[in-house]
């Protein structure tokens, strides 16, 4: 076998031709043609809730019909009412309908939207 001619310096910096570091790890990388958008502040949970509520407000209005159809038909059929608790678990799931359709509707109506 031949044996190398340069050795490998292993601690030595990777450099072009022209005697420049091909990529600074302090700065980030310049990619062409793409401009980063400035992030927005971190928002709390209740401020994204009220934003969210703001934008699409028939998703919360259908995960509390949904969840008080529930709630009020597993305490009818625990009272033994099972006529009106069968109606409750078909409006429950009216409901949950409603809600799948508002979350599609809204991701549509976002995309959609101009951008800012």
């Amino acid at each position: 076998m031949a044996a190398a001619s340069t050795p490998a310096v292993a601690n030595a910096p990777i450099t072009q031709q022209s005697g420049k570091v091909p990529f600074d790890y302090s700065k980030p990388p310049t990619i062409e043609g793409f401009t980063p958008v400035t992030r927005r502040k971190d928002e709390t949970f209740k401020e994204k809730l009220l934003r969210k509520t703001k934008e699409n407000p028939f998703v919360p209005i259908g995960c509390l019909a949904t969840a008080g159809a529930l709630a009020y038909g597993l305490r009818a059929f625990h009272q033994g009412k099972t006529r009106q608790s069968q109606l409750l678990m078909r409006g429950r799931i009216f409901a949950q309908g409603f809600t799948v359709v508002a979350i599609i509707f809204g991701v549509f109506a976002t995309a959609l939207k101009p951008k800012q």
